[in-house]
């Protein structure tokens, strides 16, 4: 089989397909791209067998067809070190030697059998499909992903889970630190619906989704779903398990109010936290019109104290946060003032952005320390 096709549109989707791929695989086939040439469309896979992403892209003056796989990084290095340039590739179908041949010079390697590479397992349920907005998965995903747990012992919080009602769809995230729940209101799905996405398959599909317009369509079953749009279809293994009742641990009601202007937030916290000690413990102390920050070590005899205006009229209140979580918190809310809802020293502190959007619901809660 032969065809032609310019060296930067082939690595733009070998690299967004090489994203899914492990750098070390069970199965020595998986350290490979699977190329399956139909006329004019050159379909790319790449998988980890949890996970597989594939890409589509036309290309000029094929001849034949079917499948060949060849290596990633092999295919990856020898691309990046090339200009623009139109390439064509020839490969034997008897032996799989690949030849690629361009401007100034040619590569000759030996492919490996397209058919050993795995393929989904059909199901014998009836899956269930709708249609979403690319912009409402990829800010339900960027909103969320980073509040995912990395604890090998809780599996069931290492993914962005989703919970699919007719009119909304909810995404939650969590380390049990740290909770978002972001909501997209007037989202008509007509499904009722739950799974969990798991951190990786999260992440690429934000990535390849992130400059693409229109709409993905997403097929679900009991085990697994699958997101396609014109470019990219990726098929992922959902985790198993319950994820728990995220709503159960949200407060109703607060004590505590403060208005304050994130940025300025953010940065008086950095400069304290440089101060902190390894438990990485940020004091924040309410007063009227200004919230008063303050850490300490006493390993180092090191500490450091800001003030930083806010809206509070309340009573005064002290509460204590991780640095590194607080910070991260407020790194993902977008408004440029914030709003902290508490209820006291011992209790889940509520952050929302003070302006959203009349079809966005965004809160984090964050887990204190003791002071």
């Amino acid at each position: 089989m032969k065809f032609n096709i310019q060296s930067k549109l082939l690595l733009s989707h070998l690299s967004a397909v090489s994203k899914v791929v492990n750098s070390k695989n069970k199965l020595s086939i998986l350290d490979n791209f699977l190329f399956n040439l139909e006329g004019d469309r050159l379909v790319i896979t790449g998988s980890d067998q949890e996970t597989t992403l594939t890409s589509a892209v036309e290309v000029q003056d094929a001849e034949g067809g079917g499948k060949f796989a060849a290596n990633v990084k092999t295919l990856l290095d020898m691309l990046k070190s090339l200009p623009d340039t139109a390439m064509s590739f020839d490969i034997n179908d008897e032996n799989l030697e690949i030849n690629i041949t361009y401007l100034n010079g040619k590569f000759n390697f030996i492919g490996v059998n397209g058919n050993e590479f795995p393929t989904k397992a059909e199901s014998d349920e009836e899956p269930k499909v709708f249609t979403l907005p690319i912009k409402k998965v990829v800010d339900g995903i960027r909103h969320t992903i980073f509040a995912v747990g990395t604890d090998d012992m809780r599996p069931v919080m290492m993914g962005v889970f989703w919970d699919i009602k007719p009119d909304e769809i909810v995404f939650v995230a969590s380390d049990t630190h740290k909770l978002v729940r972001f909501r997209e209101l007037n989202t008509s799905t007509g499904l009722e619906q739950s799974f969990i996405l798991p951190t990786k398959p999260a992440a690429i599909l934000s990535s390849i989704l992130d400059k693409a317009e229109g709409d993905v369509k997403i097929t679900v079953d009991s085990k697994s779903a699958t997101f396609e749009t014109a470019e990219y279809t990726l098929s992922c293994r959902f985790v198993n398990g319950r994820y728990p009742n995220y709503n159960s641990v949200i407060p109703q009601s607060s004590q505590f109010s403060v208005n304050v202007d994130r940025q300025l937030f953010v940065n008086a916290l950095r400069r304290v936290s440089v101060f902190t000690s390894s438990s990485g413990l940020v004091k924040l102390e309410l007063r009227p019109n200004e919230i008063f920050m303050s850490t300490q070590d006493v390993d180092y005899s090191t500490s450091a104290e800001e003030r930083v205006s806010c809206d509070y009229e309340g009573d005064p209140m002290a509460i204590g946060f991780n640095d590194e979580n607080i910070i991260d918190v407020l790194n993902n809310i977008e408004s440029q003032e914030v709003i902290l809802k508490l209820m006291d020293s011992s209790k889940a502190g509520i952050f929302l952005p003070a302006e959203q959007n009349d079809d966005e619901d965004l809160l984090i809660l964050l887990m204190p320390m003791m002071l």
